[in-house]
């Protein structure tokens, strides 16, 4: 059936429209091929007629009547003086020319890189390759040699092994830091795309169009990296307008309040709490934890020194005010604007209770002694 096939079909042409397949030998009974036989060769392709061994005649896109004529080399390989009449016989090869778009590569061990600032750090590196074959006779002599096809993959671990070796030498010669290697990807995956290409081009036939490149760090100078940025957003100052927000909000606050000491609508309480200096000296406390926050550069005060007096919060007209310490609520007993069972409440306790049951503040509301008796003064009788 094979020798009979041969003696019909007189077409030679491949139709596979695989881009994983690279090339493939066209099949035919003892390799015979009659005289005027049609070749055909489809874009992307090319025809390669092999004889004893020996590369011969190549056809790009386009379809060929097989004579002496449009066989040259062959007919000099075969001693055809006079043109020939009965069947030759010829190994013809199809390559495919069509760039290959998924070719995945990637770094099987990692490579020491040298840095300013982490020392010797190992660094993976992968991505996309798109290889082509440009030269199909060194292709047919370096790759294919007499396999009636070769896939991509077969390849693939060749490209691989000359693209991490590509990727060192690259590293060297540009002593660049794993910083600088990550944020120049782009730059360094052209310039590792001409180191494989010089490795591939004349010793196996193949072009290498584009590669991408995706460096890969280890864990920890990762980490090292975003500590890193954290310290420079912190020195950039956005700490700082962190804290100017939060004395902000505190300056708000200190004017709310003056505004309702001003209000005559509010009941009086307020007014007359600011009015007995209470609001001034909460102003005051204010101000101090302010020109304290700037000059120490910190988002939260520093604990009270040790043998600091309490302070406590008050509950006015249903809501929390304060703290204020022992001065200023004295100031507030006086001015009748704190009672004993006005409801206050410090850091310890358990929750608000009436001025009169703390402890601390039962002398606030003990009552002043009696003055002592005055003799009056002895009546003078009218002078003589």
């Amino acid at each position: 059936m094979d020798k009979l096939r041969g003696e019909i079909v007189d077409i030679i042409e491949w139709l596979e429209d695989s881009r994983t397949l690279l090339a493939w030998r066209f099949p035919r009974y003892q390799n015979e091929i009659k005289h005027g036989a049609q070749l055909i060769v489809r874009e992307g392709q090319q025809a390669i007629f092999v004889h004893n061994g020996q590369m011969a005649d190549t056809f790009g896109p386009g379809q060929y009547s097989l004579t002496t004529e449009n066989l040259p080399l062959l007919s000099t390989l075969q001693g055809w003086k006079y043109g020939f009449n009965s069947p030759f016989r010829s190994e013809v090869y199809f390559i495919n020319t069509r760039p290959v778009t998924d070719l995945r590569w990637g770094t099987a061990n990692p490579v020491t890189v040298r840095d300013p600032d982490f020392k010797m750090v190992q660094v993976r590196a992968n991505g996309l390759c798109v290889v082509r074959v440009a030269d199909p006779p060194v292709f047919m002599r370096q790759v294919i040699g007499t396999d009636s096809s070769v896939d991509v993959e077969e390849i693939s671990e060749l490209l691989r092994r000359v693209i991490t070796l590509a990727f060192s030498d690259m590293i060297l010669e540009t002593g660049l830091g794993v910083i600088d290697l990550q944020g120049r990807q782009v730059e360094l995956s052209d310039k590792l795309r001409d180191f494989v290409a010089d490795r591939v081009d004349d010793e196996f036939g193949l072009a290498i169009d584009s590669i991408t490149m995706n460096v890969s760090l280890p864990d920890e100078i990762t980490q090292a990296m975003t500590r890193g940025v954290a310290r420079g957003v912190e020195e950039a100052g956005w700490v700082n307008q962190l804290d100017d927000m939060q004395r902000y909000q505190q300056a708000k606050q200190a004017e709310a309040m003056v505004a309702a000491a001003n209000n005559p609508g509010g009941g009086g309480t307020m007014g007359d709490l600011m009015g007995a200096g209470l609001g001034m000296a909460m102003a005051g406390q204010m101000a101090n934890q302010m020109n304290q926050q700037a000059q120490a550069g910190q988002a939260s005060a520093p604990p009270p020194l040790p043998g600091a007096a309490q302070t406590f919060h008050v509950e006015l007209n249903g809501s929390a005010a304060g703290p204020y310490n022992p001065g200023q609520l004295q100031a507030a007993v006086q001015a009748g604007q704190v009672t004993p069972t006005t409801l206050v409440w410090s850091t310890g306790m358990a929750g608000w209770t009436p001025a009169g049951q703390v402890p601390a503040l039962q002398q606030l509301f003990a009552a002043p002694p009696p003055l002592p008796p005055q003799t009056p003064p002895a009546a003078q009788g009218p002078a003589q």
